[in-house]
C-alpha cells in the first residue's frame, strides 16, 4: 500500500465488503451477541467494519489508537486485525474497567467488555464505553488468506506479514480519512518492532508510532483493540462451523482439529473455503492422504479463469486444475 493509496481512501468507511457475497457458507447459527463485523451467514470474503466516531470525540481533538490481531496461528478460519481509538484524556480510565491483553480474560470477560464497548445490553452503565470507544476490523479470511500465500510462481507471493502489515495500515488510514486526530498509534509487532515500526512512521510522519512486543499488556488502547479482534475471530469460527463443534480450536497443535481436517478431507478439493491451504499442517494431509489426487498446475492459464478459481472455495486455493480426472 503506498502513500498515494491512503490519500485515495474513500469516504463511505463504515462498512465495506471486498466482493460480492458468493460462495457463503450456509451455517445456521444461534448466538446471542453476534458483532457487528460479522455477517450470518458467514462469507468467504475478507471484510472491513467501522464504528461511527464516537459521540464523546470531537473534531479536531487528540486521539491515541492501538492494534491487535487474534487468529494469526490457526488453520482453520480468518483471522482478524481490530484497532480501537479514544481521546487521549480519556485513555487513563480504560485499565478501570478490567481491559487487558485478552488472551488472559476468560470468554466471559471479553464477551462482557465487548458487548459493553458496543452497547449491546442498552443499559445506561454501558453507555460510557460505547460513547467514548471506536473501533474497527479487518476480517481476512482462509481463503483469502491462502490465495496470497500460494500465488503462482509468475506472481509475487502475499506473505502472511505483509497482508497484516496491508491490514494495519488501511485500518489507521481509514480512520484518519473519517476525520479522527489520531495522535498516537500502538501496536503490537507483527515481525521485528523496529522495522515495522519504521515503516508505519514512513505511513504516518506526523504521528507518534511505538510498535512492540506485548503491546496488548503495556497499552490499554491496545487490550481494547486485542478484545475486540478475539470475540470477532471467535464468534466467526463459530458462524462458520462445519463440524457440530467437533474440530476443536482451530489450531494445527489440537488433536480435534487435525483429526477433523483428516476425517473431512476430499481428495479433490480437500475442504472448504475455512481452512488455510497454505498452512504447512494442510499441505502435509493432502500430500499424505493415499486417496487423494495429484494435479499438474498450467501457469500460464489466462488469469481471469485462475481468479474465478481463487473466488470459488469449490477450487483448489489459488490454483487453477488442468489435469483431467
Amino acid at each position: 500500500m503506498s502513500s498515494q493509496d491512503i490519500d485515495e481512501l474513500s469516504q463511505n468507511v463504515v462498512e465495506r465488503e471486498d466482493f460480492e457475497c458468493e460462495g457463503t457458507s450456509q451455517v445456521s447459527v444461534d448466538l446471542a451477541f453476534v458483532p457487528p463485523g460479522v455477517k450470518v451467514p458467514f462469507p468467504d470474503i475478507s471484510s472491513t467494519y467501522h464504528t461511527p466516531i464516537p459521540r464523546a470525540i470531537k473534531l479536531g481533538e487528540p486521539c491515541i489508537l492501538g492494534v491487535d490481531e487474534a487468529g494469526r496461528g490457526p488453520v482453520l478460519g480468518a483471522m482478524v486485525y481490530a484497532l480501537s481509538y479514544c481521546l487521549k484524556r480519556y485513555a487513563e480510565k480504560l485499565p478501570s474497567f478490567g481491559f487487558a491483553d485478552s488472551k488472559q480474560l476468560t470468554h466471559a470477560i471479553r464477551m462482557s467488555l465487548f458487548n459493553r464497548i458496543c452497547n449491546n445490553g442498552q443499559s445506561p452503565d454501558d453507555f460510557e464505553l460505547f460513547e467514548n470507544i471506536g473501533w474497527a476490523t479487518r476480517i481476512m479470511t482462509a481463503r483469502d488468506i491462502s490465495s496470497g500465500m500460494l500465488r503462482s510462481q509468475t506472481g509475487r507471493v502475499y506473505n502472511l506479514n505483509e497482508q497484516a502489515h496491508d491490514a494495519t495500515i488501511t485500518l489507521i488510514s481509514e480512520v484518519l480519512a473519517m476525520g479522527v486526530n489520531v495522535t498516537e498509534i500502538y501496536v503490537d509487532t507483527v515481525g521485528p518492532p523496529a522495522s515495522y515500526q519504521a515503516k508505519l512512521a514512513r505511513f504516518f510522519p506526523s504521528i507518534k508510532v511505538i510498535v512492540t512486543k506485548k503491546a496488548d499488556s503495556l497499552f490499554p488502547i491496545v487490550s481494547v483493540a486485542s478484545i475486540c479482534a478475539k470475540v470477532t475471530r471467535d464468534i466467526s469460527l463459530m458462524c462458520r462451523d462445519e463440524s457440530d463443534g467437533r474440530w476443536g480450536s482451530g489450531y494445527p497443535s489440537d488433536g480435534k482439529t487435525t483429526k477433523w481436517l483428516k476425517d473431512t478431507l476430499d481428495p479433490v478439493f480437500g475442504w472448504s473455503g475455512v481452512v488455510r491451504f497454505s498452512w504447512q499442517t494442510s499441505k502435509d494431509l493432502l500430500e499424505k492422504h493415499e486417496g487423494a489426487i495429484k494435479v499438474d498446475w498450467n501457469d500460464q492459464d489466462s488469469a481471469d479463469i485462475r481468479q474465478t478459481a481463487v473466488q470459488s472455495s469449490a477450487y483448489w486455493i489459488g490454483k487453477l486444475v488442468t489435469s483431467e480426472f
